[in-house]
């Protein structure tokens, strides 16, 4: 007997829209919902507990540490470039000791959160198309890992410049 999926979550897009501190608060609550919501989603996948913990906490720093607090970025509403300027510039320069390995189950989390997403309804399948393919260019972001690692005197500025931190 096939399984039917039952929505679990029960938020619409503008739920995550905010421009004051109070509005953050209540989105950053919303995030802690549904990133529950997700660590459930993937125990019930059939992932193993501790794998789904793993990936439930990498996805936590990218929603709240990255998209909310850094990009300002409503997490159900993904913009072309987003992945690509966490993987490529934030995680590395807010990283002690930044590592593909590290990166690259982050990058896993971040993919299972935007198919959750989608089968959500909250995303389209052309955007998780798009966030799937800036999640999987690990060459490209162990490239960056290691030109940030050899950066001397004032190479940072030609550095980010490659991949900015913000959108244009």
């Amino acid at each position: 007997m096939t399984e039917v999926h039952k929505p679990i979550v029960e938020f619409e897009h503008d739920d995550f829209d905010f421009a004051t501190i109070e509005e953050e608060v209540r989105v950053d609550e919303r995030c802690q919902t549904l990133l529950q919501q997700f660590y459930q989603h993937l125990q019930d996948s059939g992932l193993e507990l501790q794998h789904a913990s793993d990936l439930a906490y990498s996805a936590d720093l990218y929603l709240r540490d990255y998209l909310l607090d850094f990009a300002r970025q409503n997490v159900v509403c993904p913009k072309p470039g987003i992945v690509r300027r966490f993987a490529a510039t934030w995680f590395i320069t807010n990283t002690l000791d930044p590592d593909m390995n590290v990166l690259a189950r982050h990058l896993e989390a971040i993919s299972h959160f935007y198919r959750f997403l989608h089968l959500e309804h909250f995303i389209s399948s052309e955007e998780l198309a798009v966030m799937e393919d800036e999640a999987h260019q690990n060459d490209y972001y162990q490239q960056r890992i290691n030109s940030f690692l050899a950066i001397h005197g004032d190479g940072y500025i030609a550095w980010e410049a490659e991949c900015p931190l913000r959108a244009e």
